[in-house]
């Protein structure tokens, strides 16, 4: 048996390519969109892909189950547990096996068991896996957004994320049920997980990829809950606020990503084009992907700024509209730049790239004759003179759990992934001061309200920690706060 792991470090997502060295078969487990990475390995290891298939309908990236049965000609193994809102409406068509508890398939000498391991979702398959041709029992599982290292999948993104009332709290239950019966695996079966730390399909997920069944046993928190109601409480409480786009991801993957056969580069515009689309009333939306420090010194007026860091997919997801055409500027000086933010959109499903323009059209654009403008910096120490003279306000754009730990006093907290949705509540009239942990989130922040027409909004630079650092004084929220 050959075992290959695939990480997305942006995702924080891992799959798998299971091939049988004696038969030249291979299983793809939890394929994301690239499906030229996958094809690649197989090849190179004398293997063709013959299988495919994923743990469950994925919240946080567009599935690739179809791009590559599309390209190979694999059979998609699909599940179907869970109840009608939670299968997958392209099986049929596609021609998927559809697979419940229990259900088995072989690749070579590789026999696949399904799994049915509902909580994080209801349709969740786990997938054991065993080498017949060197033993008789499993030598690992599969188990997805189920178990992680050091932590379990979050019951709670029905509801928050896949607009499901009511969910929650059920779902908790249904997953303290599947982990009493995970518990009677033996020890010594390994887990391969399908996600590690930065993922927010978990709120403590470690970044080892790897652990068996008897270790998390003893040192996974959510082992250590013996009852229901408890552990129904504990893993509910301080989950990260999922992004907007899961939404949008439960609804692709549900009903059938478009094949894109590869990733297309879009056009190349020019300053005119710019100018055009950022003309008054047009509504235009251009990101500029250049690091913040660059977009503060002088940015063109209107766009918005979001870094191509480990961030990206994250921040573009939450903040760029999945029902409208945008455009990118992308720093020259990165031969693999334009590739990398093109994939990187593809991953979470915005394909729609009307155009980019290369980092010469900040100096055209101030050669016509139009300003550049920037994004004022202040320190923690300034900060602090003028909330003594009460001269501005201030905004923390960091996560709910962060702000409850502890806060610059009376600063009101919205998460930046919020922002957009609440602009009315801000005083245009006044200085704004924004603020995260570390001062990359207030970049994104402030840039967004530069461009939504604030005109005095000013990034903490440092955030937080220079501010705590510096001995001024903080707070704690109450912990009953409510999520914002």
């Amino acid at each position: 048996m050959i075992l290959e792991r695939f990480y997305d470090n942006k995702l924080a997502q891992a799959s798998y390519l299971i091939g049988c060295a004696a038969t030249g078969e291979a299983l793809v487990v939890d394929p994301n969109r690239d499906a030229d990475e996958y094809i690649r390995v197989a090849e190179s290891r004398g293997m063709r892909i013959t299988h495919v298939t994923e743990t469950h309908i994925h919240a946080d990236f567009v599935s690739g189950s179809r791009e590559m049965a599309s390209r190979t000609g694999a059979t998609m193994y699909l599940s179907d547990e869970g109840d009608q809102e939670w299968k997958y409406a392209f099986a049929e068509e596609d021609g998927a096996v559809l697979l419940k508890h229990g259900d088995s398939f072989k690749v070579g000498n590789i026999l696949i068991e399904a799994v049915h391991t509902p909580g994080h979702t209801p349709e969740h398959l786990s997938f054991l896996v065993t080498d017949t041709a060197a033993a008789d029992r499993p030598i690992g599982i599969l188990s997805g957004d189920f178990v992680f290292v050091g932590d379990v999948g979050r019951p709670d993104l029905l509801e928050k994320a896949a607009n499901a009332p009511g969910t929650m709290n059920a779902g908790a239950k249904t997953l303290f049920r599947s982990l009493q019966k995970f518990k009677q695996y033996p020890d010594y079966l390994q887990v391969f997980p399908g996600h590690g730390a930065g993922s927010s399909c978990g709120k403590g997920i470690s970044s080892v990829p790897s652990s068996t069944v008897g270790y998390e046993r003893m040192f996974n928190w959510a082992f250590s809950y013996t009852d229901e109601a408890e552990f129904v409480q504990a893993v509910l409480a301080g989950q990260p606020e999922p992004p907007k786009y899961f939404t949008q991801m439960k609804k692709i993957n549900k009903e059938g990503p478009p094949v894109l056969g590869e990733f297309k580069q879009p056009r190349r515009l020019t300053e005119k084009r710019l100018e055009r689309l950022l003309e008054k009333g047009k509504g235009a939306l251009v990101i500029d992907t250049r690091v913040a420090a660059d977009y503060a010194t002088g940015h063109i007026p209107g766009t918005l700024n979001i870094p191509l860091n480990r961030a990206f997919n994250t921040w573009a997801g939450w903040l760029i509209p999945y029902d409208q055409d945008f455009y990118l500027v992308i720093d020259d000086s990165d031969t693999h730049g334009l590739d990398e933010a093109v994939k990187d959109l593809a991953m979470i499903g915005l394909d729609r790239i009307a155009g980019y323009f290369g980092t010469e059209v900040l100096s055209t654009w101030a050669n016509a004759g139009h300003q550049l403008t920037t994004v004022p910096q202040i320190t923690s120490s300034e900060l602090a003179e003028q909330l003594r003279t009460g001269d501005v306000a201030v905004l923390d754009v960091r996560g709910r759990s962060e702000w409850e730990a502890g806060r610059l006093p009376g600063v009101a907290n919205i998460p930046l992934g919020y922002l957009a949705d609440r602009l009315d509540e801000f005083p245009r009239d006044k200085k704004l001061v924004v603020h995260c942990q570390g001062g990359a989130r207030s970049a994104i922040a402030a840039s967004l309200l530069r461009s939504r027409g604030f005109d005095n909004v000013i990034n903490l630079g440092g955030g937080y920690a220079d501010w705590e650092a510096a001995g001024n004084p903080t707070e704690r929220a109450e912990q009953t706060a409510g999520n914002a």
